[in-house]
């Protein structure tokens, strides 16, 4: 694999640094870190410039807090000047080349995919199995952000670049806490990075290991979607998935210092939500099932409450109002089976003009 140097000039060039500004200030412009930036703006950015020029740039103390929605988690938070602008900075060269490295199975964090794009993955794979037994094989790598090795993912960064000053960069940042720091912009980026190879490894390799382990005349077909560190893996059957998940098993724990936690699934998937001889995926925001999709209960929940509040609001919103408070969920609804969900909460006078 060719590795690429000469990058550092370019990411820490005035001109990238004042494009990572722009980029960084989107949806923020009022914060008071961005109001407090821009009363020397310029001065900061020429500032900063010379900080990495000359090598003194410190990742600065993280703000860390708890979130308890969706389930709890501790969150990382720099400050907007200097670290979000240089991880802005550092993703406007490195964003091409890592999307490149990444498989076509990858879906968080690359343009045009994201949650919409592995839905519609999973149905389009789902329909391939027509016809025969589909397995479901789900596991759940134990605390993934905090866990990932150091050394592991600074050895995984080398495949790819060999420019030493932007290699001392990125180190700085890893080395700034524990594991990768959920909240950071290119916390997101290097988590697929660290799964990247393993990806590769599932699809080109792991079929003709499972053939081979299970004595069979042909390759399994082993379809997999990565959207962060939730990869569930298909197949025609359980022997199969038992197999898949002893490589995998090795793999990450052997190659990316992770372990499995020991509670993974294998399951029939169901033909809808009434059959009992099988169960849904649950992944991204949906419930897959065989021959139906629909919404994540916990996300049906949000949107049935948010919709009782709006209907009971006096004086009631006009339709553009409405529709805006809804609108985090229309996605999830118009991309599922949920027409008789929306018809049964959504107000008469509000449904023609929301859909």
């Amino acid at each position: 694999m060719k590795r690429i140097g000469n990058l550092y000039k370019t990411i820490i060039s005035v001109e990238n640094l004042r494009e990572a500004d722009r980029k960084a200030r989107k949806g923020k412009t009022h914060t008071y870190g961005v109001r407090v930036h821009d009363k020397n703006r310029e001065a900061n950015i020429l500032a900063l410039h010379e900080a990495l020029l000359t090598k003194t740039f410190k990742t600065s103390p993280y703000d860390v807090f708890t979130i308890f929605e969706p389930k709890e988690r501790l969150i990382f938070r720099l400050p907007y000047y200097p670290d979000r602008i240089v991880h802005h900075a550092i993703m406007n060269v490195l964003e091409p080349i890592w999307v490149k490295t990444f498989t076509h199975n990858t879906y968080s964090c690359v343009k045009k995919r994201g949650i919409e794009g592995c839905a519609h993955q999973v149905d389009k794979i789902i329909k391939e199995f027509e016809g025969k037994p589909l397995y479901c094989l789900k596991i759940d790598i134990k605390k993934y952000y905090p866990s990932i090795s150091h050394n592991v993912m600074k050895r995984l960064i080398r495949r790819k670049i060999k420019d030493a000053d932007l290699l001392w960069l990125l180190d700085e940042i890893i080395d700034s806490a524990q594991g990768l720091p959920i909240g950071n912009y290119l916390s997101q980026y290097l988590a697929n990075l660290y799964l990247c190879y393993f990806m590769h490894w599932v699809n080109e390799c792991l079929p003709e290991l499972v053939r081979k382990a299970l004595n069979l005349k042909e390759k399994p077909y082993i379809k997999a979607i990565e959207y962060a560190d939730d990869i569930p893996f298909l197949a025609e059957s359980k022997d199969v998935l038992h197999q898949v998940f002893k490589f995998i098993k090795e793999y990450i724990e052997e190659e990316l210092e992770l372990s499995i936690k020991g509670n993974y699934q294998i399951f029939p998937i169901a033909k809808n939500r009434y059959d009992k001889h099988g169960r849904a995926l649950d992944y991204v925001g949906y419930l897959f099932f065989r021959k139906q999709k629909l919404i994540r209960k916990s996300i049906k929940k949000n949107f049935c409450h948010t919709v009782s509040r709006l209907n009971r609001r006096k004086p009631p919103l006009d339709a553009k109002a409405y529709k805006q408070a809804v609108a985090p969920w229309l996605g999830w609804a118009k991309h599922s089976d949920s027409k008789h969900l929306l018809k049964t909460i959504i107000k008469p006078c509000y449904y023609d003009s929301i859909l």
